[in-house]
């Protein structure tokens, strides 16, 4: 079955093309959410409903405070007032106007035996392997992946929760990834966060955690999955995953256990793989792409399934012809696409705005 998609707005947004293949879209479940962009030295926070409303400016713009560090994934409070920034050496919250607010220090993500760091804080190390952070969505925490040096020569990496006040640790989950890159997906319900943690070929790690005030619990859900951790929506029990390399997606209660699996391939065709972007386009319908082989968006169709048992529902027609694999959908009924080509970020919906 085809379903038409119809197109609801479109703008030009340099760079958007990491709203939809990528970290820079940052949801708290009240509206599109917003896209933090990189613009040279500086993050430029937009709010996604005045860009399609017409509005080009910033709602924030912050200083980044290491200008040769392009990795990790950063975070911005709920009220916009102040960036968390996930260094090589270091989270740090800055103020709009670039002050430094409070800085917790941690061991370095490129580590070279031998190598000694010059005691410049700008300084860049080899190496391409970063954290990320997440301001929680009352603001008042900052949970952060980075990597510790108990002794010499002896490295950990940890998930650890900061008082967004002050940076203070408030406690500390030791792990046991080798971490490419990581990121964090905030639950709906204000209080269980989620990581995942991306190893290369060796791998996915996936966690959920809650911090009452007092007390860590953690769930490690590494035992039986190699899974990357897609999305969650509030009108929907479990959460969304998709295998390492693209074989099938599945629904999970935050404990783990799986509600609904998806057919492993939309088609009889044995080189179709699910791409790792998809998600909920609203509690009752998710979105997800399929590849044939990385020559092109021709070869890429994006399909609709119910959320609660991820059966297919049919094949989006869009009818400004063929898009990029990519999909990036807002759980409020819209998906996101994005022209690489005109530099456009496409809104869609099932029916006509």
């Amino acid at each position: 079955m085809s379903i038409t998609a119809h197109l609801r707005d479109s703008v030009r947004l340099p760079d958007g093309d990491s709203l939809v293949n990528g970290f820079a879209l940052e949801g708290r479940g009240d509206g599109p959410g917003r896209a933090l962009l990189q613009n040279g030295h500086e993050l430029e926070v937009y709010d996604l409903s005045e860009v399609f409303a017409g509005e080009h400016a910033p709602a924030a713009v912050f200083p980044l405070p290491w200008p040769g560090w392009d990795m990790g994934v950063h975070s911005v409070s709920p009220d916009g007032s102040f960036a968390v920034f996930s260094g090589q050496r270091a989270v740090r919250a800055t103020g709009v106007g670039g002050e430094t607010l409070w800085e917790y220090r941690h061991a370095c993500w490129g580590p070279e035996i031998g190598h000694l760091h010059t005691g410049d804080e700008q300084e860049v190390c080899r190496g391409l392997e970063h954290g990320s952070c997440r301001v929680s969505d009352d603001g008042r925490l900052v949970w952060a992946h980075v990597v510790v040096e108990p002794e010499a020569g002896n490295w950990q990496e940890c998930w650890v929760v900061l008082d967004a006040r002050d940076g203070r640790e408030l406690a500390r989950l030791p792990l046991d990834s080798v971490a490419s890159g990581s990121h964090h997906l905030s639950h709906p319900d204000g209080v269980h966060m989620g990581l995942c943690i991306g190893m290369g070929q060796d791998g996915i790690l996936l966690y959920w955690a809650r911090w009452d005030g007092e007390k860590l619990t953690s769930w490690d859900l590494n035992e039986t999955m190699d899974r990357i951790l897609a999305d969650v929506h509030a009108g929907h029990p479990g959460f969304l995953t998709v295998e390492h390399y693209g074989a099938d997606l599945r629904l999970h209660a935050l404990d783990g256990t799986v509600l609904a699996e998806g057919a492993r391939e939309p088609a009889d065709d044995e080189d179709r793989r699910w791409v790792h972007g998809c998600g909920f386009v609203d509690a009752d319908t998710v979105i997800a792409s399929t590849i044939e082989s990385d020559d092109g968006p021709k070869r890429a169709r994006h399909w609709l399934l119910d959320a609660r048992t991820l059966d297919i529902r049919g094949s989006l027609a869009y009818p400004t012809g063929p898009v990029n694999r990519e999909v990036r959908p807002l759980g409020d009924g819209t998906w996101l696409t994005y022209d690489r080509a005109g530099e456009t970020l496409n809104r869609w919906s099932r029916t006509p705005s």
